[in-house]
């Protein structure tokens, strides 16, 4: 039987994004990595750590268990839930109900999936932070909502202008995200904005949601929105696992708001995933107990040493950079001698074989920008420095 050529093409969304950024970028890094080019990566916010010791072995314990593998709610467990207010209470003082408040994730990464599933209709308005994480843009074109930016400047410590939201036509506006603190500027979260957000999200009938998975690094005084008086009536927050316990892998996070919300985010994330399996979920709970001195030395003191070798790299490379930013990235301003941090970044990839992010993914206000995971042993990140310290030295073409 001849075989006739058939003509099948992907959905018309897909035109609508590229493949992130970093799926792409990485095969470049493996096929120079393949020519023995032995690239470093600072690129990526994937902790190298391990989590706590006890928490390993709680997955090791429930895995050996016959009974433990089966399907599990897609609520998560009563153990979980529970560990997850009570995280909220002893490090935030937010009471949330376990049993209706919470909702386990499978990542924040795809919160932003059944949050934008669950309230914004195609065509509808969301307001993205420029800079900001790209998913919350790809993912709202892919669901066809109408993409609305909001301004982040170096100026205003990059925080939202809400003097120029005011002046926004925000008809059919449905959500807001936010992110502090932030990626990937390290602008660190305060109240002042917390309270102010609170009310853009009463007067306007605006969904706030906070994206807060990096709130423990580097950071003494970690914040939460759901610490203004009425943010549950009208926001959502996200954390995660991944960057605070060293778990990015496991892909546990939690979305926390009123009841109501959670019961129309859980019909859309029922209808897509049969919960997580049962040794990640009571692990997490454990990881959630995590002594404070844990969190000092894996979130404050690994991070304080490497942010310090990041610096002297800003500074090699002739970037500033706000010393008080905090997170798991420095995030600094490229010369004036570059067109752009591209020219910078590629520089950089090929000439001193150090992977590090042109801020431009981030959107049009990160353009002159560069950012530099912490995510990597003092070791690597001190290779990098004198990599860099040697291409540098020379002027660029």
């Amino acid at each position: 039987m001849e075989n006739r050529p058939i003509d099948i093409h992907p959905a018309d969304r897909l035109s609508l994004v590229q493949e992130y950024y970093f799926s792409r970028k990485l095969k470049e890094v493996a096929r120079l990595n393949a020519e023995g080019r032995d690239i470093i990566s600072l690129a990526i916010g994937s902790p190298d750590m391990p989590p706590s010791k006890s928490t390993i072995d709680r997955l090791c314990e429930v895995a050996q268990r016959d009974d433990a593998h089966g399907y599990q709610p897609t609520m998560g467990t009563p153990e979980l839930r529970q560990a997850m207010a009570s995280f909220y209470q002893r490090w935030y003082g937010v009471t949330l109900d376990p049993a209706t408040e919470i909702l386990p994730l499978i990542g924040s990464k795809e919160g932003i999936l059944h949050v934008t599933l669950a309230f914004v209709n195609p065509g509808d308005g969301v307001l993205v932070p420029n800079p900001g994480y790209p998913t919350y843009t790809s993912l709202s074109r892919l669901l066809g909502a109408r993409i609305v930016n909001y301004n982040l400047r170096e100026d205003q410590g990059w925080q939202p202008d809400f003097e120029e939201l005011g002046r926004m036509d925000l008809r059919g506006v449905k959500l807001m995200w936010t992110n502090y603190p932030n990626m990937p500027t390290g602008g660190d979260a305060n109240m002042k904005t917390y309270e102010r957000l609170v009310d853009f999200a009463h007067r306007h009938g605006i969904v706030v949601v906070n994206d807060n998975p990096y709130s423990f690094i580097l950071n003494k005084s970690p914040k939460s929105l759901l610490q203004v008086a009425g943010a549950k009536d009208c926001c959502i927050e996200f954390n995660s696992m991944s960057k605070s316990h060293n778990m990015p892998g496991w892909r546990v996070g939690l979305c926390a708001t009123n009841a109501t919300f959670i019961s129309w985010i859980l019909k859309v994330k029922s209808n897509i995933d049969s919960g997580t399996f049962r040794g990640l979920q009571l692990a997490a709970a454990v990881a959630y107990d995590n002594a404070a001195d844990w969190h000092q030395m894996a979130n404050y003191d690994t991070y304080r040493r490497r942010r310090d070798l990041a610096e002297q790299i800003m500074r090699q490379l002739g970037c500033t950079y706000d010393p008080q930013q905090v997170g798991m990235f420095l995030w600094g301003k490229i010369p004036d001698s570059y067109a752009n941090a591209e020219q910078l970044t590629e520089r950089v990839l090929h000439e001193a074989r150090v992977f590090i992010t042109p801020g431009f993914i981030f959107g049009s206000n990160g353009e002159r920008y560069v950012r530099i995971s912490l995510c990597a042993k003092d070791e690597k990140i001190k290779e990098a420095l004198e990599r860099i310290k040697a291409v540098v030295s020379q002027p660029h073409k």
